[in-house]
């Protein structure tokens, strides 16, 4: 008997939560063998109890295979781990680039210095909105445009170049990518990095990839390249688009909109809660490395197995109520950005950013409003991640910063 495929994302149905088939899944024990549309077999993981201890044991099971090889031709989980593939090591080869992270991107300290320049960014967007007709597309004409300054201007990207890693970007998360088309997206964005890291080398500055340098001594420029591009991808759409459906979610939630307004103490756990609801690629790829078990089911080595990121933070074992808004709930423990060893490195950059804008787009702009019916709202497909793909809105007046 074949392996029913794995459920996509789908939005149109769906749009705060998990496939309806995910969340049906979840209670099914023993586990579900699906097919992957990158052509693999794999367990399904979809229990919050069960994620959580399949993330966080790299003893058990191996990030070798990707982050979203299950989904994306383009990253064959078979394939080598060659130099500088930080996100498919485990252990101290995996640790030895997260030590170099942290001082560029990781730590309080890093987010309260660079809290300024997000705020400045942020009010210049709303700022540049100001003097637009509207509506407009939150999405592409807010979220995105933060997102890019934010990495661009941490890493020490002009703004003129920053189109380079768009377009990495959007070849890199998009589902139906070959592998050639991954290649030969990713080729110029490394030639510009390299060329970065040079002209950094030469004349150090207080950016990302200048603090890389001088804390990587023992590091290869390759590694070096792949950990900076890693990181301008990564802050590029999938900020943006958990910015634009947080706004949508708190659009449709008028109580909730009122509370982040009425109390600017919720922001923090606005942020957290917006993660958990929406927050999470389509699912997380892992290898077991010995025979062992989940939830009962023998799992032996060399198995895949995908764990449904999003599906766990929808677990009403764990969160009551999951598919609602709820800005008092705590969310701590919500799995939006992973956990273990591979828990995100841009984490803490991805929540300054989300609680910048939730702290201030409402206050600016107090009447921000839907310009069209939510059912008239595209969201995307063919990617791993979730959210608008436009979001227009509109308002009655953008109030000074």
């Amino acid at each position: 008997m074949s392996s029913p495929v794995l459920p996509l994302p789908d939005e149109a149905s769906c749009p705060f939560g998990p496939h309806p088939e995910i969340d049906a899944l979840r209670e099914r024990r023993p586990l579900t063998r699906v097919l992957c549309p990158a052509g693999i077999e794999a367990w399904l993981v979809t229990d919050y109890a069960d994620v959580r201890e399949m993330l966080g044991d790299s003893r058990r099971f191996s990030s070798s295979g990707g982050a979203t090889g299950h989904l994306l031709a383009s990253t064959p989980p078979d394939s080598p781990v060659e130099e500088g593939d930080f996100a498919r090591m485990d252990g101290a080869d995996h640790a030895r680039f997260r030590h170099l992270f942290a001082p560029a991107v990781g730590t309080a300290k890093r987010m309260a210095e660079i809290r300024p320049m997000v705020q400045r960014i942020v009010d210049e967007a709303i700022d540049e909105l100001a003097g637009q007709a509207h509506p407009i597309d939150l999405h592409r004409q807010f979220a995105k445009p933060v997102t890019t300054a934010v990495i661009g201007e941490l890493l020490g990207v002009p703004a003129e170049d920053r189109k380079i890693f768009h377009r990495t970007a959007e070849a890199q998360f998009n589902n139906e990518t070959t592998i050639d088309e991954s290649s030969a997206a990713k080729q110029p964005l490394f030639e510009y990095v390299q060329d970065l890291i040079a002209r950094r080398r030469a004349e150090p500055s207080d950016d990302a990839i200048s603090i890389m340098i001088e804390r990587g001594a023992d590091f290869s420029d390759l590694e070096l390249v792949k950990m900076a591009a890693g990181l301008l991808v990564g802050g590029y759409d999938t900020t943006a688009a958990l910015i634009a459906h947080g706004v949508l979610a708190l659009l449709e939630e008028p109580a909730q909109l009122a509370l982040l307004r009425e109390d600017p103490d919720v922001v923090p756990g606005a942020v957290e809660e917006v993660v958990r609801l929406l927050g999470a690629t389509t699912g997380v790829l892992r290898i077991a490395v010995k025979d062992t078990e989940i939830a009962g089911t023998p799992i032996a080595a060399g198995d895949y197995l995908v764990a449904m990121v999003q599906a766990a933070n929808h677990d009403p074992a764990q969160f009551p109520d999951p598919g609602r808004l709820d800005l008092r709930r705590d969310s701590r423990r919500q799995l939006g950005f992973g956990l273990g060893s591979h828990l995100c490195v841009g984490r803490q950059l991805a929540r300054l950013e989300l609680a910048v804008v939730l702290g201030t787009l409402f206050r600016r702009i107090p009447g921000l409003r839907l310009a069209v019916p939510f059912d008239q709202i595209p969201f995307k497909r063919n990617s791993p991640i979730t959210g608008p793909e436009r979001l227009l809105v509109t308002w009655d007046e953008i109030r000074p910063a």
